[in-house]
């Protein structure tokens, strides 16, 4: 297996994805080498040139082969990084990109973690996918990639033979996940037990933090999304929201969606569940009395949507966030 270490655009993540993945592997082949006396992969840390290496002020990280020295691989990691598109990356970094893409069509798997979906997605083997990345960085993603069906609610996304992850150090479930796969279920508790990481977890949901989704020129839909964020407590009707903005229903709808990824009441939805998320954190009001607050009489409605959004009832969320509980 390989693992990309980019010497520039890069950052701290970026040293901790490297670190962690060669950790855990380790680890898994030490399972394996006592179970069967075989290791099953040599990690080996790879760069795009002989000379060049990952250095910051902190740490350096000194690849053992170069992209020119590999001719085939079986397992390819991609670390956080700070290349948004092909047309941005450094000289190095294409190589790596371009290399990454060859690899794939001779069938090698790709895992990205964190950010380090942008440099996957500029191999173009993204295209008509599902992936995640982190949630912070959604708008962006969706913008350079809009032939990419971006799902950050999702933890882990695994795809003809490609895997991402969200976001920062949630890259250790990808690796037990990676590890489950290719070693068994096993030799991937043993690596949640020695390194303490929680297994099985799908969803990055319940650390989003809505913002919005405004990166975008549509006056029509910057209007609405502050109406709103503004009345959220109220009985909104979309049709008339729609209606005092003079736009018809069906291409409010359309570029609603069109610009933020949302249609107006899943926009709505979670306004509401994102205020209700921080008065879990922040007071001690109980469920029935935030579900007030933002809007809800229904509980059943507050209980299921707030559990669709966040992957969390509303009582799990305040017990596991609020302090005072």
């Amino acid at each position: 297996m390989s693992v990309l270490v980019p010497d520039d655009q890069t950052n701290l993540s970026t040293i901790a994805c490297i670190v962690g993945t060669h950790q855990v592997f380790s680890e898994a082949n030490k399972v394996r080498e006592k179970n069967t006396g075989k290791a099953l992969f040599a990690i080996t840390l790879v760069g795009a040139t002989k000379k060049d290496y990952l250095t910051s002020d902190i740490f350096s990280v000194k690849h053992q082969r170069s992209v020119g020295e590999i001719e085939k691989t079986n397992l390819i990691i991609i670390p956080a990084t700070l290349i948004k598109s092909y047309e941005t990356a450094s000289k190095n970094n294409k190589l790596l990109i371009d290399w990454v893409a060859q690899q794939y069509k001779l069938g090698a798997e790709i895992a990205s973690m964190c950010i380090g979906s942008f440099m996957l997605a500029s191999t173009g083997l993204l295209s008509g996918k599902t992936c995640s990345t982190h949630w912070a960085l959604s708008e962006n993603f969706k913008t350079l990639y809009p032939d990419i069906n971006l799902q950050t609610d999702q933890l882990i996304t695994d795809e003809n033979g490609i895997y991402t992850n969200g976001g920062a150090y949630s890259f250790l479930h990808l690796l037990l996940y990676l590890v489950e796969k290719f070693y068994d279920r096993h030799t991937a508790i043993h690596c949640a037990k020695y390194f303490q990481i929680d297994m099985d977890r799908s969803l990055q949901a319940e650390f989003a933090i809505f913002n919005g989704h405004k990166k975008h020129q549509d006056e029509g839909v910057l209007a609405a999304q502050k109406f709103i964020e503004e009345n959220y407590t109220e009985k909104i009707s979309i049709e008339k929201l729609s209606a005092d903005l003079n736009i018809g229903r069906r291409n409010f709808d359309r570029r609603f969606f069109k610009s933020t990824g949302l249609t107006p009441l899943d926009y709505l939805q979670r306004v509401k569940i994102e205020v209700a998320k921080k008065m879990f954190e922040t007071t001690r009001k109980t469920v029935n009395e935030i579900m007030y607050d933002v809007g809800y009489s229904d509980t059943k409605a507050f209980r299921d949507v707030f559990s669709r959004i966040t992957g969390l009832s509303p009582l799990d969320y305040k017990t596991k966030y609020n302090k005072n509980r």
